[in-house]
């Protein structure tokens, strides 16, 4: 059981990883667009993150302020990969400050993932 919930770790860490790594692939090639792929990182984060905090065996301790930041920040980086894409079509161009935004976000899920 707890191998299983260390590969739900790593495909949680991989999650954010995809998003801030699509993020980071964009801005280099000087882009600055959101693709799906970002969206995929976002939902397989959710995904592993609420795996992570299901119940697992007596004598697990959650830390649900981090579960309950964590997931507010992932629903925050959601609505701005959404809106952020919404005004793409529109547009063509990603709004600068919604870039930014999602990779500070994803950036800032992963450290609290690690760190705390």
């Amino acid at each position: 059981m707890e191998v299983l919930r260390h590969v739900i770790v790593l495909l949680h860490i991989v999650g954010f990883a995809v998003t801030f790594g699509a993020l980071i692939a964009e801005a280099a090639a000087r882009r600055f667009q959101l693709t799906p792929v970002m969206d995929y990182g976002v939902v397989l984060s959710l995904l592993t993150g609420l795996a992570l905090a299901a119940p697992w065996p007596a004598g697990v301790v959650l830390n649900y302020p981090k579960i309950e930041t964590k997931l507010v920040i992932l629903i925050a980086l959601g609505a701005v990969l959404g809106i952020g894409r919404s005004r793409q079509r529109k547009s063509g161009d990603a709004p600068r400050a919604l870039f930014y935004a999602a990779g500070v976000l994803s950036l800032t899920a992963a450290g609290l993932a690690v760190i705390w």
